[in-house]
């Protein structure tokens, strides 16, 4: 595990990044997005994460220049959706208060199971093709993805280990993730987890929009989750011919399907853009306690608003 400490970061919320792979130096074009002739023969792809013609403060998208297009793939097919649901009709109404008793993970001995195949369903709300609601998931998985990767077309997952390391490989870059940690990985992005035994968390997916850092109201200028602990992968990239075949798994208006293709789809050299999967250590954030803000008036009798603690606020 020594060599995932050694994992490098860019710091920032929604800045413009750049990273190219050391072993390509001059991957990223210069002057230009997409040039006849990208440097190695690479392909440039745009992955946009809102419409191109939103204003430029509320504009998502990153340049990828990659070995391959990820379009070389066969057909999507439907697969079993396993326990993942956004048919919220399904159960009965509960009038009363519920809990939870942790989700059991499975032997791998007993049941292997990965990221994906272990999805919960717990609750939610809205409807992925509208673009309005959330989802909230609980993965168990005991085994990594291996040959496989997924995306989600629905919207972003925000993922919180709860027991368990994930080493999550993006078209990025990798990002290691621990518990008191949260990742957020966004619409479209490819991703694959590596674990190292039996791991739990939680996923909070948002339909619509994206997650922004909440405006600070009387708090003042700084605290709760300040931007420059936010931590973006660097460019990182194989080169891996899979001959058996390699799975894309996606999620489509609450639906899975998979593809096959004949290599790995981590074949981004070099990437810019402000539109890319991050992390956060939760044990960054500066509640309104810590931040020198005094209290006053009817915050200093009653307990304030649940927002004065919010990391991250999202539109759904």
């Amino acid at each position: 595990m020594d060599k995932f400490a050694e994992l490098k970061y860019m710091s920032g919320f929604g800045n413009e990044f750049s990273s190219e792979d050391p072993r390509c130096p001059g991957a990223l074009p210069e002057g230009q997005n997409s040039p006849q002739i990208c440097p190695y023969g690479l392909y440039a792809e745009q992955l946009s994460g809102s419409a191109f013609t939103c204003p430029r403060s509320t504009n998502r998208r990153s340049w990828l220049y990659r070995i391959l297009p990820s379009v070389c793939h066969k057909p999507f097919q439907p697969v079993h959706q396993g326990y993942l649901t956004h048919s919220w009709d399904e159960a009965e109404p509960e009038p009363n208060q519920l809990r939870w008793k942790p989700f059991e993970i499975p032997k791998a001995t007993q049941r292997k199971l990965d990221f994906v195949t272990g999805l919960h369903t717990v609750c939610g709300a809205g409807e992925p093709r509208s673009r309005e609601g959330l989802a909230i998931h609980i993965f168990t998985c005991n085994n990594s993805m291996i040959n496989r990767c997924f995306y989600n077309s629905d919207g972003d997952f925000l993922i919180v280990p709860q027991q368990g390391k994930l080493l999550i490989t993006t078209e990025f870059g990798k990002l290691m993730v621990e518990p008191n940690e949260i990742c957020v990985i966004q619409q479209g992005m490819r991703f694959s987890v590596e674990v190292f035994g039996e791991t739990r968390g939680y996923i909070l997916e948002i339909y619509g929009g994206h997650f922004e850092l909440p405006d600070l109201g009387p708090i003042g200028a700084n605290g709760l989750a300040n931007p420059r602990d936010f931590l973006v992968p660097v460019a990182w990239y194989e080169d891996r011919q899979v001959a058996e075949g390699y799975t894309v798994v996606n999620k489509y208006q609450g639906k899975l399907f998979t593809a096959q293709q004949s290599s790995s789809p981590f074949n981004v050299v070099a990437w810019h853009g402000n539109y890319a999967p991050y992390k956060y250590q939760s044990q960054q954030f500066h509640g309104p306690q810590f931040c020198g803000f005094r209290p006053c008036g009817s915050f200093y009798f009653h307990c304030p608003d649940g927002k004065v603690n919010s990391s991250w606020s999202g539109g759904c």
